[in-house]
């Protein structure tokens, strides 16, 4: 800590953070190329990141390198959660891959974090057949929890598809972007194989599932079997990942990069669900036509919100959209298809808090609730949730029905005290860059939601509650988003080397979405 509050000197807008406001045209960045930073905007993010930093320093333990989950609202005399999980762990890892390329901490001190966390994940408990960590840790030990976050029940140790690859990601980035940590980095990342994740029984093209046990839970039915063929068979959740605008879309992402995973798997997910009465507890109906690609065939289905047709995500959500997007430049490889799609979803963000609900902010996605304990949130209308993720306190549910199987019950709702996520706005930045600054600067100033660490989790915009503690996942994100539009790219290039490119690139440019304005 002693050493971050040392570098506490304001950037000068010819420093680290405003070398590259626009990112590199390879790698798409900002989609409106006519944005050049100022030495204010330079400045003010510059704060933002510095502050960022302060909380991310604050949660991680100063003898494994490990982040906690999340502290409240004191940096200087943190409290922190006892455990943390490996999607946590990389987002500290990337984070600190920022700080060094923003000057906020030197080289030297870059290497020494890395190298502690890395080392301590090399000697962590883990599924030695797969190389994949299980879900909770704690930050203090680096042992395995057998208690739930709560500290309520006993848990069955679970090893996530999502959260290892995460975890994946950031070794990525770290061996390009920290040589002196790329041999521990690729050490770990190439005992990882996701083959263990792909079903291909389970739709054809094949899904990925959500994780798996080591020993069978005593309260939970599973699948007995082993996809990867490798040691000892373990016991699946009987769930997969069958929809595609979700955050769950970077496993398969980081198993094409890795040669594990077959292209299919991409497109056999659910842009969104058939338009059929059978899948009529959705949403509202999606419109699309239908395309073949490696042979499979897919409902290119979107939905309707202020004169926009996008593929919705599962809750409509920033969270789910865009943050694969920090890792893999979506909208450049893939043109015809997340080239559209995320412009549009930040547009539906922005309109949905000042323009439709009225909240005069906007950023929606799953966040630290102000009355307490963890919510989600998104723009209800551009997500396929029955029960929604609603933009307000009082959970307001946005139903405009099933054309021609079911009537909608509230199609035009009036929404109450909304909840914005700073961390949402970050995700936006690239794609509307003075739009994001302008709103989070108001949040600031005006609804006051920021301390010591950076912003604080959510506020509510009418009543001024606060959720006044940092979450080590949401400010990730936000250092990765200020990496991105700030540093050129710095995540995505660290993450996409030229094998990286070429296994991902070519499949999702393939695709063309029936994503547009109306």
């Amino acid at each position: 800590m002693t050493a971050f509050i040392s570098r506490r000197t304001l950037l000068a807008s010819t420093g680290a953070i405003g070398l590259a406001g626009v990112a590199s045209p390879a790698f798409g960045g900002t989609t409106n190329s006519r944005w050049v930073p100022s030495p204010a905007d330079r400045a003010l993010v510059g704060r933002w990141a510095r502050d960022t930093w302060r909380s991310i320093v604050a949660m991680t333990d100063e003898r494994t390198g490990l982040p906690a989950d999340n502290i409240g609202e004191s940096v200087s005399n943190p409290v922190r959660s006892n455990y943390t999980s490996p999607t946590n762990i990389g987002g500290y890892l990337w984070s600190t891959v920022v700080a060094k390329h923003l000057g906020i901490i030197s080289p030297r001190e870059s290497l020494r974090r890395i190298t502690q966390t890395l080392t301590t994940m090399k000697n962590a408990v883990h599924h030695v057949p797969s190389g994949m960590y299980f879900n909770w840790y704690d930050e203090a030990t680096g042992e395995v929890r057998y208690v739930d976050p709560d500290g309520t029940r006993p848990i069955t140790p679970f090893v996530s598809s999502v959260d290892n690859a995460w975890f994946a990601c950031a070794l990525m980035v770290v061996r390009n972007a920290e040589p002196g940590a790329r041999a521990l980095a690729d050490l770990l990342l190439n005992r990882m194989n996701f083959k263990y994740y792909y079903n291909p029984a389970a739709r054809p093209g094949g899904l990925m599932r959500g994780g798996f046990f080591e020993t069978p839970p005593p309260d939970e039915e599973t699948d007995k079997g082993n996809h990867a063929g490798v040691g000892p068979d373990v016991y699946y959740r009987k769930f997969h990942y069958d929809t595609c605008n979700t955050e769950a879309r970077i496993a398969g992402y980081v198993g094409f990069a890795l040669d594990q995973v077959p292209h299919t798997q991409y497109f056999a997910t659910y842009r969104t669900f058939p338009d059929t009465c059978d899948w009529s507890w959705v949403e509202q109906k999606p419109k699309g036509v239908h395309r073949t690609y490696l042979g499979l065939d897919v409902f290119e289905g979107t939905y309707e919100y202020r004169g926009m047709r996008l593929v919705p995500s599962w809750g409509g959500d920033m969270f789910e959209s865009l943050m694969p997007d920090l890792f893999v430049p979506e909208a450049t490889w893939a043109p015809r298809s997340w080239g559209i799609n995320h412009p549009l979803t930040v547009r539906a963000q922005i309109e949905h808090g000042l323009d439709d609900a009225k909240y005069g902010y906007w950023g929606f996605s799953p966040a630290s609730n102000p009355k307490g304990g963890y919510s989600v949130y998104g723009v209800e209308p551009i997500g396929m949730d029955p029960g929604g993720y609603p933009s307000d306190l009082e959970g307001t549910n946005y139903d405009a029905g099933f054309e021609g199987c079911r009537e909608g019950t509230n199609p035009n709702p009036a929404y109450g005290d909304g909840v914005v996520t700073p961390h949402a706005a970050f995700l936006a930045m690239a794609y509307a860059p003075r739009q994001a600054i302008d709103n989070l600067s108001k949040i600031e100033d005006t609804l006051h939601a920021y301390g010591a660490g950076g912003f604080y989790d959510s506020v509510a915009t009418k009543s001024g509650l606060i959720a006044k503690r940092y979450l080590s996942l949401d400010q990730a994100m936000v250092m990765g988003a200020i990496g991105n539009v700030f540093g050129n790219d710095l995540i995505r290039r660290s993450f996409a080397s030229r094998t990286v490119e070429q296994r991902i690139r070519p499949l999702i440019a393939m695709e063309q979405f029936e994503s547009g304005v109306l």
